[in-house]
């Protein structure tokens, strides 16, 4: 029923009106007084040296990336912890199921180097 997402639609539109008033109201009221000191880079507390254009390497964003993948599907292992009783034997088939790709996508990973840090 479209009457049981209300409470949703409502915490969206809240969630909505907080932004836009976060954002707005400082904004807004704050103070501005720019400065050439103000505006300048800053990165860490310390001056900036070298160019802005420097590449990172690539591997960086692939252990990131990596990194934030198999975060997310051990996340999975929390709702079947929580109704692994209900589930009894297929719930724990499915898991092996996952567990057991996990491990596949984890060693093909590792073959390929991707977790090698130079």
């Amino acid at each position: 029923m479209p009457i049981d997402y209300l409470p949703i639609l409502i915490l969206v539109i809240v969630a909505l009106i907080f932004v836009v008033v976060a954002l707005l109201v400082p904004a807004l009221l704050g103070p501005r007084k720019p400065t050439a000191i103000k505006l300048s880079t800053y990165e860490s507390g310390k001056i900036p040296f070298g160019t802005t254009s420097r590449r990172f390497p690539v591997k960086y964003y692939l252990t990131a990336v990596l990194f934030i993948l198999f975060d997310i599907e051990v996340i999975f292992l929390y709702p079947w912890a929580v109704v692994f009783k209900k589930l009894k034997l297929f719930g724990l088939i499915e898991m092996g199921v996952f567990v057991l790709i996990l491990l596949v996508g984890y060693l093909y990973v590792w073959r390929k180097g991707a977790l090698e840090w130079d």
